[in-house]
């Protein structure tokens, strides 16, 4: 129940930024998320709804990361671990898996599929980082640059348009 009230809370915070943006005002570029211990910056264009754990019908003879298929707003969409597709160890039980969100792509990617992440960390704009540099030396298409911000954490950008089209991502047969 908290779950469903803080992505409330989540969606309306950036429902309000989003209508500032039209106004002018300067708004966040980025929804920042947290899985396995690493943080990542999902680009707010390519950003879908998110979602509180729904459950996912398993789908046999695929990869690791692609933990099946869930029902959002009545839509079958394929849900992916984004720890396990980025080669992070995740061990998910039932009670991790339910304090999870599922992160929708944006509808004109034209992809369904949602990615798990493990928390939700909020709306970022470039003000909340102090430096910035390139993603590292042979890193995936779908790396973005890498934020740090004023505590010193690091922030890994990706390119959800560029995952959605990788060979990697495409390739859910085991």
């Amino acid at each position: 129940m908290a779950n469903r009230e803080a992505l409330r809370e989540l969606q309306t915070r950036l429902a309000g930024r989003l209508q500032a943006a039209g106004e002018g005002v300067s708004v966040s570029s980025w929804l920042a998320v947290e899985s396995a211990g690493q943080r990542y910056l999902m680009p707010l264009g390519q950003s879908g709804e998110i979602f509180a754990w729904p459950g996912v019908q398993s789908v046999p003879y695929t990869q690791k990361w692609f933990l099946g298929v869930a029902n959002l707003r009545g839509t079958l969409v394929g849900v992916v671990d984004l720890a396990a597709l980025l080669g992070q160890p995740s061990v998910r039980s039932e009670q991790s898996l339910s304090e999870t969100s599922l992160l929708a792509f944006n509808a004109a990617l034209e992809v369904n599929a949602a990615l798990l992440v493990d928390r939700l960390s909020g709306l970022r704009g470039l003000d909340a980082f102090v430096s910035s540099e390139p993603a590292p030396q042979g890193a995936p298409s779908y790396y973005g640059s890498i934020y740090v911000d004023s505590q010193g954490q690091r922030w890994q950008e990706l390119n959800l348009q560029t995952l959605s089209q990788h060979p990697t991502f495409l390739g859910i047969g085991a």
